[in-house]
């Protein structure tokens, strides 16, 4: 099974808040996850934008999971470093 860190949708339409989940890279966008690890709002305040527990964020990726191209680009915003 290859698991994948990436974005879940909430929210409506034009109002997207989304949830950073570990899940199978098969399953679909908003399908049945593994682990919650945190969550992206775009539209707050620059300081309540993003939420990430960071020790389960690194635990995940020492087991191997790939972290998605918009999701290595939030992580590396909070300082942790995807190869």
């Amino acid at each position: 099974m290859s698991v994948r860190i990436r974005l879940k949708r909430f929210g409506t339409k034009k109002r997207p808040y989304y949830r950073i989940v570990v899940m199978d890279s098969r399953a679909p966008r908003d399908g049945k996850t593994i682990e919650e690890v945190g969550f992206y709002h775009p539209i707050a305040v620059e300081d309540q934008q993003l939420s990430i527990k960071a020790d389960r964020v690194k635990e995940w990726l020492d087991k191997g999971a790939r972290p998605s191209d918009t999701v290595k680009r939030l992580l590396n915003r909070m300082n942790i470093h995807v190869k």
